[in-house]
């Protein structure tokens, strides 16, 4: 395999690099403007969790209570999760993946 280095010069360039970038808006962009939009993220994030679980569950077939018992969770849980409440993590969100993934086998190694 060929190797080929090259030097570019900053001083050279044509035109300063430019994104899309709308510095008015950016500067009137306030700290309030910034919070409210990492809240709607957060809260995006938690109904992209919640559909996840709801889906998993669906495609299992089961209610939300079958599915609590045969994961060893409380039907709580199950409804916080599929309503936004809470959103699964750690051992319980890669449980999810596996039976969302390898439903049979993940299945099959809880019982």
């Amino acid at each position: 395999m060929k190797t080929v280095r090259l030097k570019i010069d900053a001083t050279t360039l044509d035109s300063p690099r430019t994104g899309r970038l709308n510095a008015a808006q950016l500067d009137a962009t306030t700290e309030a403007d910034i919070a409210a939009q990492a809240a709607q993220d957060d809260a995006l994030t938690m109904q992209d969790a919640a559909q996840f679980a709801r889906r998993v569950r669906r495609r299992l077939g089961f209610s939300q209570a079958e599915f609590a018992s045969r994961i060893d969770v409380s039907l709580e849980t199950i409804r916080n999760w599929e309503q936004g409440k809470r959103s699964p993590t750690g051992a319980a969100k890669a449980l999810l993946k596996v039976l969302d993934k390898a439903p049979e086998a993940a299945l099959a190694a809880l019982y």
